[in-house]
């Protein structure tokens, strides 16, 4: 798999070493997800099954320490989960290029 070297912000302190592995979570994420639904340039929302948000909501958390200007929210209801992704309007282009991802 080829990785964008413009896919991590120049903010993002993950280590360039790290960021393949980062990357490929964030796209096994993407790929259970049942629905994505893009509400506006600064938000995402994901549909995953239940027994993926403790390992959504774990690189969530991790994501949030190397990249500080995500939000992560997460609303379940025992069958699946809702996971919004939010960014601010400067950082939309980081949006962008995990929605493309969606589609690999």
């Amino acid at each position: 798999m080829s990785i964008p070297n413009d896919w991590a912000p120049e903010a993002c302190t993950l280590p360039t070493t790290e960021r393949p592995l980062r990357v490929a979570e964030f796209d096994a994420l993407l790929a259970a997800a049942s629905t994505f639904e893009r509400r506006d340039p600064t938000q995402l929302v994901l549909t995953l099954p239940a027994d993926l948000e403790l390992a959504a909501r774990d690189l969530a958390a991790r994501e949030r320490r190397c990249c500080g200007f995500f939000t992560f929210d997460f609303v379940s209801d025992g069958e699946c989960v809702l996971m919004r992704i939010s960014v601010p309007p400067a950082q939309a282009e980081v949006l962008d290029a995990l929605a493309t991802r969606i589609a690999r």
